[in-house]
């Protein structure tokens, strides 16, 4: 307990938990029926986190009169015990904390050991095999569910007493287990790792309570790490010297001459590395640094290299064109004769340029020559999406290459690297604007030398979500022989997305007055009548007037936060969409309510979660950042929830509640490299820095058949005129004219 709970009187109870009535799985907060030990019932209110009935409490707190519900206790802080009596253990093993015993076993558990049954199921787990209907192995699984549970409750117990979220305890013991507070006490910034998902603020709080000097370099080196680490999220490869120390000093509140000798010494010891770029002084993370410099050398040395040479590629151009009765543009001839010419091509354009028949014609011909050509896309909607154009197989980038978690916890590794290459003889990477400089690094170690590699993408795009701006500097470098489309074909279908996404590409206004064809513009002044605009044409208007899957719907925003922020979109659209019910089962974590039947989105790479398909008999791995599925199924006995990703059925415990959100709506970045047959987009003024004309541009070219704006046109003119394209730090074009002498 800390000093300022010891300082005041507090009352104090004990009792058996008999029910939880309410537990918010993200904070810990949770209601609870207790029994006292003067055999009088009362309710429990407060962060109480990972309890279950038939334990004991002891709580610290205080007395309340709650206006609806009367007489409370709220807890201050609280002791947790194991039940010592039959009746209690019966209800604490047949609660649901133990997967697989149910009333049934529990029963049987207490019959035969009485008292002892929870010593015996901790230290003398063959035992339980005399029972009829457990094995061993069954036995085994139970004494490891105990033992999970009490070192649960041991970590939950110190580090609810620093105030930290419980979710974030659950987290570190899925990752860590038995080591778990041997880790966070020998690293207290792990918290703030992308694995665990906390703040910095919170780690950093954590670290001080616990003893950190304040002025130690363990501690400002840590912030270090943590600032490059941070601006990885925001796109930057390096960070120059003098920002990196000037942010770390006023984020932890220590002097600037202090970080840089805390830097001096990061690079010494090889954690940073640091390199005179463009008249700065870089500073890289070692994985960033080696991962810019070998895509460079890589893609120059693929497009220094000799190709294979085929005497008539005319010919073999105009068999493709009669055998697939298609005539192809000159830029679309021109593209051909470079992927036969060169080992690396980059092939780009905007909406309705071609992309997609360029790609087809790409794949013909790399057929008829008899090379063996994998395709891949960052995403799976993006790799479905080329499945079904090409009819041939695409992978995600992730499945393609076998990513999963190292040892390490922490490391991401690929199964396919320089040491065991991908089988092939060419590959096309579409949708390459969203590809970060560590899955080009992993790409290009995987792929052979002498394969042909192209890359297709609209490089007036937003820039992936990771570090670097891949596809732009390599084009802006002139090393790789690039390609860009510009004739316009689906223009003649009359498809006013294409026309005014090219309008707003080029800062031109589109008539957003004109409500034909599949571009619409309703004009709300108000946030709070564009939010009702929104539910009613995704709840009503189109699937009633236009006979619009709302399953194909999909609302789009600049940004999370404010009335028109997916969050709140999100939330309202679940209150008409899939609003409670008696038989549809829900679960409280954070701010969110989530419900059977509700879409959902990952938003963060799970490479080591398992997913089956609907029979059962096909087993993977892997759920990435931008797949959308749907809740089928909640138990809160056991504490999980089943979605369904596209036929991939995921189980996920609550401590992984913390990678999904709802997904009626998604921001424009998460709707990169995804088409869907109709966009809502909320034009909302709530965050000046995202309304820039490429999330604009963006948004537009993600509708396939029907784009309708609601909001003011005054905020669609503002991104128009807003072309400032976000500065990264990152030196892949001066690398690229490096390599290439």
């Amino acid at each position: 307990m800390n000093e300022i709970e010891t300082e005041r009187e507090l009352s104090v109870i004990s009792g058996e938990i008999e029910a939880v009535v309410f537990r918010n799985d993200e904070n810990g907060y949770a209601v609870l029926k207790v029994r006292l030990d003067d055999t009088s019932q009362t309710t429990l209110v407060g962060c109480i986190p990972y309890v279950f009935p038939g334990e004991l409490i002891t709580a610290f707190g205080d007395w309340v009169n709650d206006i609806n519900h009367g007489r409370q206790f709220k807890v201050s802080f609280y002791q947790q015990e194991m039940p010592y009596n039959e009746n209690a253990i019966f209800r604490f093993l047949s609660s649901g904390v133990f997967k697989g015993i149910g009333p049934a076993t529990a029963t049987l558990i207490v019959n035969r050991f009485g008292r002892r049954a929870l010593s015996v199921i901790a230290d003398d787990p063959e035992s339980l095999a005399e029972i009829k209907g457990i094995n061993y192995t069954k036995a085994k699984k139970l004494n490891e569910e105990f033992l999970r549970h009490s070192g649960i409750q041991e970590l939950l117990a110190y580090i609810c007493n620093y105030n930290l979220r419980p979710v974030l305890a659950m987290r570190i013991y899925h990752y860590y287990g038995e080591r778990s507070l041997e880790v966070i006490r020998e690293n207290p910034y792990i918290i703030a790792s992308a694995l665990i998902g906390g703040k910095f603020s919170e780690a950093d709080r954590f670290a001080l309570e616990t003893g950190m000097d304040g002025y130690s370099q363990e501690r400002i080196k840590a912030a270090v790490v943590f600032e490059l680490n941070h601006n990885l999220s925001n796109g930057h490869c390096f960070i120059p010297y003098d920002k990196l120390a000037g942010a770390t000093a006023e984020m932890i509140g220590v002097e600037i001459d202090d970080v840089k000798k805390g830097i001096d010494d990061l690079v010494e010891t090889g954690d940073v590395i640091t390199e005179e770029i463009a008249g700065c002084r870089a500073c890289y993370l070692p994985a960033i640094y080696m991962a810019e410099s070998n895509v460079a050398a890589d893609l120059a040395g693929r497009a220094g290299a000799k190709t294979r040479l085929f005497a008539d590629t005319e010919s073999i151009i105009s068999d493709i064109e009669s055998a697939e009765h298609v005539n192809y543009s000159p830029e679309q001839i021109s593209t051909l004769k470079a992927v036969t010419d060169n080992n690396v091509v980059v092939i780009t354009g905007g909406p309705g340029t071609g992309k997609t028949t360029t790609i087809k014609a790409v794949l013909k011909l790399f057929n008829t020559l008899g090379l063996h050509t994998l395709l891949c896309a960052p995403t799976g909607k993006a790799a479905k999406r080329m499945t079904e154009v090409t009819g041939y197989n695409a992978y995600t980038v992730h499945r393609l290459l076998g990513a999963k978690i190292a040892e390490d916890d922490e490391t991401v590794i690929f199964d396919k690297n320089e040491d065991d290459q991908l089988i092939c003889d060419a590959l096309i990477l579409d949708e390459c604007s969203m590809v970060d400089i560590m899955l080009m690094d992993a790409l290009v170690r995987a792929l052979p030398r002498d394969a042909k590699l192209v890359l297709v993408g609209d490089a007036d795009q937003l820039p992936s979500v990771g570090p670097g701006n891949v596809f732009a500097s390599v084009i802006a470098s002139g090393v790789v022989q690039t390609i860009k489309l510009n004739t316009i074909f689906r223009q003649g279908d009359g498809s006013r997305i294409v026309e005014n996404a090219h309008l707003i590409n080029k800062g031109e206004y589109p008539d957003l007055s004109a409500n034909t064809g599949d571009f619409f513009r309703l004009k709300r002044s108000q946030p709070s009548l564009a939010l009702n605009t929104i539910c009613d044409l995704f709840c009503d208007r189109l699937p009633n007037n236009m006979g619009t899957n709302t399953a194909d719907i999909q609302v789009l925003s600049p940004t999370r936060k404010g009335e028109l922020g997916t969050i709140n979109i999100n939330r309202k659209l679940q209150e008409r969409l899939n609003p409670a019910g008696p038989d549809k089962k829900e679960i409280v974590f954070g701010d969110n309510i989530f419900r059977e039947s509700d879409r959902v989105m990952q938003i963060r790479n799970d490479y080591d979660i398992i997913w089956s398909d609907k029979a059962g008999l096909l087993f993977g791995n892997g759920i990435y950042n931008g797949d959308t599925g749907t809740i089928t199924e909640i138990n809160t006995d056991l504490d999980y929830i089943c979605i369904d990703f596209d036929g991939k059925i995921v189980k996920y415990g609550y401590e992984s509640l913390i990678e999904i959100e709802h997904a009626w709506a998604m921001t424009v970045h998460k709707s990169q490299g995804s088409e869907f047959e109709a966009v809502i987009l909320a034009l909302s003024a709530n965050s000046s820095l995202l309304l820039t004309r490429d999330v604009l541009y963006t948004a537009v070219s993600r509708a396939r058949r029907l784009l309708i704006l609601v909001g003011d046109d005054n905020v669609a003119y503002r991104m128009i005129d807003s072309y400032r394209q976000t500065k990264r730090y990152n030196a892949l074009k001066t690398r690229l004219v490096r390599a290439a002498g």
